[in-house]
């Protein structure tokens, strides 16, 4: 488990395995126990998920009240009959629950090309409607797929006097790359917040965080991540624009990242996690595209798995990005906790000790520092290596 979890008045969560699996939970639903402000944001892949497809429908609403995951099939490419099976397995939970079918938002994630066996699914349906409880790990362990531990991040604030907490659990460890969304990702609080104010903080929050993320290159057809505001705490609403608005959007953009990062370091098959921080480029769009285009870079990846200070692949990697900057400008730096080393100075090498820079390179945290000395743009993105161990996973993903 990485992370921890508070959980926000008025959730109950629950857990199980219906058998979609050999032997891990493989179903999740998490309800508000009453009406809450929803917000959502879905896979830029034109080949979408019928779940997906599905909540683009639920979200119009502005209001939801359930979250109903399977993990181990993706129910994506399946036709007809896949969006007859989310909208059937929302009815089956709306009804156990008794809430309004379209306050249900169901969430996929697996195997793609396979329909759901939805005789399994409406048996975990029912065991999960009395399986509700306050620990939240069993769902949070039931999204996963490949993934090696659980995601889970919170934060509290304070608004009108009131304790605020947002809290979030994910799933994602491949097929992880930016452009919105990038994996399954659930964020609940008990903030009272308006589904248009809400709708744009995630559509913010998600550009500093899971759209500056990259593990293999790869997004999926099932990307969500999920929002509800069941305004339990009591505060007043959450305007944009005030003071109270910019201390909840911070907390909110806390939680993304955490989860972003942890994501990241539970990358497939990686070992070690790296942090891509880019300052003085000529804007921040410039700095986002800089920063990416690196923690993107299959060659850059297979370096730091070798922890190999070839710093020429950055640079490569930053020219061929499509952002504007002066390669004959920018200085580079390896930093980890066995210290910092710079091998580039505005746009010349620098002699430099290979086995210091090795050192600095095997820890597990490694982050790369590129001044382009060309303006105030700053970003950050976080990536993984690229080992054999990856190749392992995917290839036989199936079996």
């Amino acid at each position: 488990m990485e992370g921890r979890f508070l959980n926000p008045v008025g959730y109950s969560y629950a857990g199980i395995h219906a058998g979609l699996k050999k032997r891990k939970k493989d179903m999740a639903l998490i309800v508000s126990d009453r009406m809450a402000t929803s917000a959502a944001a879905f896979t830029t892949n034109v080949v979408k998920a019928a779940p997906v497809i599905y909540d683009m429908g639920i979200l119009k609403g502005g209001k939801a009240q359930a979250i109903l995951v399977n993990s181990g099939n993706a129910n994506a490419c399946t036709g007809t009959r896949g969006l007859e099976d989310a909208g059937h397995s929302a009815a089956l939970i709306a009804h156990e629950l008794d809430i309004p079918e379209d306050a249900v938002f169901v969430s996929s994630t697996g195997v793609i090309g396979v329909p759901l066996d939805m005789e399994r699914i409406e048996g975990g349906i029912k065991e999960l409607a009395t399986s509700l409880g306050d620990d939240p790990i069993p769902a949070a362990e039931a999204i996963l797929t490949t993934d090696t531990k659980t995601k889970l991040a919170s934060v509290e604030v304070e608004i009108d006097g009131k304790s605020v907490t947002i809290s979030g659990m994910a799933k994602g460890s491949g097929m992880i790359h930016p452009n919105m969304a990038t994996m399954l990702c659930f964020i609940i609080t008990d903030a009272t917040i308006g589904h248009e104010a809400l709708q744009k903080l995630l559509g913010k929050g998600i550009c500093d965080s899971f759209n500056m993320i990259s593990v293999d290159g790869d997004t999926s057809t099932n990307d969500s991540v999920i929002v509800l505001a069941n305004g339990a705490s009591g505060c007043g609403e959450i305007e944009e624009g005030s003071t109270a608005y910019a201390a909840f959007a911070a907390a909110f953009d806390q939680v993304l990242g955490e989860l972003a990062r942890q994501i990241v370091k539970d990358g497939e098959g990686a070992s070690r996690f790296i942090e891509m921080r880019v300052t003085g480029a000529s804007s921040k769009a410039d700095a986002r595209t800089l920063a990416r285009a690196v923690i993107s870079s299959s060659l850059v990846k297979a370096a730091f798995f070798g922890a190999d200070a070839n710093w020429g692949r950055i640079l490569c990697a930053m020219g061929y990005s499509g952002a504007s900057f002066n390669p004959d400008l920018v200085d580079l730096d390896f930093i980890s906790a066995k210290g910092k080393i710079r091998v580039l100075e505005g746009g010349v090498p620098l002699p430099f000790d290979e086995d210091e820079a090795k050192a600095i390179l095997l820890e597990k945290e490694v982050a790369v520092l590129a001044d382009c000395h060309q303006g105030d743009g700053e970003a950050v993105a976080w990536g993984c290596d690229l080992t054999y161990d990856y190749v392992k996973i995917n290839g036989d993903y199936r079996s």
